[in-house]
């Protein structure tokens, strides 16, 4: 059964590892799929960070848009898929990647991933897009 857009916003919102999906431009090639971190408000943008250099980034900017689709499989069997344009790509600021990682991280985590791990990446962007066809699902427990 389809989810209301009330529901489906609200499943968006809460932070699921995500798989995005891009136009790979190569002839013969399916799109580029890759799991990812991200962050939603109902109503607003959807926003990821990336390597400003990355395939990933370099594709998204290719086609102007990509996908996402973020699951779950207990207590229910649910997805949310959305697709849009993107508005916006700009340097990834200090307060977004600290965002972002504390979506998903515990607190003691955190501090580790933040000093360790984050600054082996090379310069970040954040990759903005406005959702505009949506697809769902509730198909309910099978327990």
């Amino acid at each position: 059964m389809p989810l209301t857009t009330e529901e489906r916003e609200r499943f968006l919102a809460e932070p699921h590892i995500a798989a995005l999906s891009v136009d790979s431009g190569e002839a013969g090639r399916a799109p580029l799929t890759v799991p990812v971190w991200y962050a939603y408000e109902p109503g607003g943008e959807l926003w990821i960070t990336t390597e400003r250099d990355s395939r990933k980034a370099r594709l998204i900017a290719a086609a102007g848009r990509f996908t996402m689709m973020v699951d779950r499989v207990s207590p229910t069997v649910r997805y949310v898929s959305v697709e849009g344009e993107v508005v916006s790509t700009e340097p990834a600021t200090e307060e977004e990647l600290r965002a972002m990682a504390g979506r998903y991280l515990a607190a003691e985590a955190l501090a580790t991933y933040l000093a360790e791990v984050e600054p082996s990446f090379g310069p970040q962007v954040t990759i903005r897009m406005r959702p505009r066809r949506w697809l769902s699902s509730d198909m309910g427990s099978f327990e």
